[in-house]
């Protein structure tokens, strides 16, 4: 089992930059691959990014990719979500999530899920 706490979350215009932080409890984050995920008001949850547990493997949505860079510290029990040239439509509250697979890019390949941070971009 896993507990996850996102942060890094905050309000930016448009064209800038934000990095999330998902801290992981234990001594076993290194066995879960991550996930983050985004969910706007009204819209189901979406993936975003996602890394394997050794962090060699990584995928991302095609709306993010180039300009979001997913990767891991397992020493230090960390996945950061690095975003750059944050449009508006990026808006939402953003989730890390933990499952013992490979990788997945669907919310119910996670088994474990953080409280969300919220980003905000302005135009």
């Amino acid at each position: 089992q896993v507990q996850l706490v996102e942060s890094g979350g905050g309000l930016v215009q448009a064209g800038g930059s934000l990095r999330l932080s998902c801290a992981g409890s234990g001594r076993t984050f290194s066995t879960y691959a991550i996930g983050w995920f985004r969910q706007a008001p009204g819209k189901e949850r979406e993936f975003v990014a996602a890394i394997s547990r050794s962090g060699g493997t990584t995928n991302y949505a095609g709306s993010v990719k180039g300009r979001f860079t997913i990767s891991r510290d397992n020493a230090k029990n960390t996945v950061y979500l690095q975003m750059n040239s944050l449009k508006p439509e990026d808006t939402a509250i953003y989730y890390c999530a933990g499952g013992s697979h490979p990788i997945s890019v669907i919310t119910t390949g996670y088994d474990y899920w953080g409280q969300g941070t919220q980003v905000t971009v302005s135009s």
